[in-house]
């Protein structure tokens, strides 16, 4: 046996050998330095050359500092515009404050010549009405005129009665003024007078006295009666018919 192997290794039949030199491994990692730093170099070399032909270097740095230039130029121009743009939505806000104060003042202003013009009609009605009521003659004297009795709501009545001296240089007359309503009341007469009794009177050229009477169910006013008493003695008189 032994036999048989010592020939084996000793004749063809016997496994081939390699012979490799040994390199130390600092001149490995050297040489794969080189190698990566040629590649690295080769690389930047080629981009610096695509640059070139791009002409992404030709006149650079003037370029940006004109780009810059011009974008400080577009960004002061900006914040005027702004600066602008803000002063006059100042001055429109102010504007629109005054159009709406100045609008609300015209319609106040319109409401008041309004009620001016009603106050206006009402005075010449109520100085009409009083010229038709003063006397032709110029009677001197306490006198009832524009005696006014209308049924305001249900079983309410309202009375008006205008009391007027004829003369201008009349003096002052102090009474009474009594209001009586004559009517039927569940199909019976009825009578009554103001609850209060006779209302005091003072009057130097006219005076209006006006109010208002409940009415008791199921009645009918017929007539309103005024007189003006002075003490005891009746001094003028007037009855409406309704």
């Amino acid at each position: 046996m032994r036999f048989r192997l010592l020939r084996r290794r000793l004749t063809i039949s016997a496994p081939r050998m390699a012979v490799r030199s040994a390199m130390p491994w600092p001149f490995r990692w050297a040489l794969l330095a080189i190698v990566l730093g040629f590649c690295a170099a080769i690389g930047l070399w080629a981009f610096e050359f695509g640059k070139d032909i791009a002409g992404l270097e030709k006149g650079s740095k003037d370029e940006l500092v004109q780009l810059r230039a011009t974008a400080a130029a577009l960004q002061a121009e900006m914040l005027t515009l702004k600066a602008e743009r803000d002063q006059a939505q100042s001055v429109a806000n102010t504007a629109d404050t005054l159009v709406t104060a100045e609008k609300a003042s015209q319609e106040k202003l319109i409401s008041q010549v309004k009620q001016l013009e009603a106050d206006n009609r009402a005075l010449r009605d109520d100085l009409g009405f009083f010229e038709k009521l003063i006397p032709a003659g110029g009677v001197e004297g306490i006198a009832i005129r524009g005696l006014q009795a209308e049924l305001t709501a249900p079983g309410t009545l309202k009375w008006q009665a205008l009391v007027m001296q004829a003369g201008r240089n009349s003096q002052e007359f102090v009474g009474r003024l009594e209001i009586t309503l004559v009517g039927t009341a569940n199909g019976k007469p009825w009578t009554a007078s103001l609850p209060e009794g006779a209302i005091a009177l003072k009057v130097k050229q006219y005076g209006r006295l006006e109010g208002e009477f409940s009415l008791p169910p199921q009645t009918v006013v017929k007539s309103v009666s005024a007189r003006v008493l002075d003490g005891s003695v009746v001094r003028a008189t007037q009855t409406l018919k309704l």
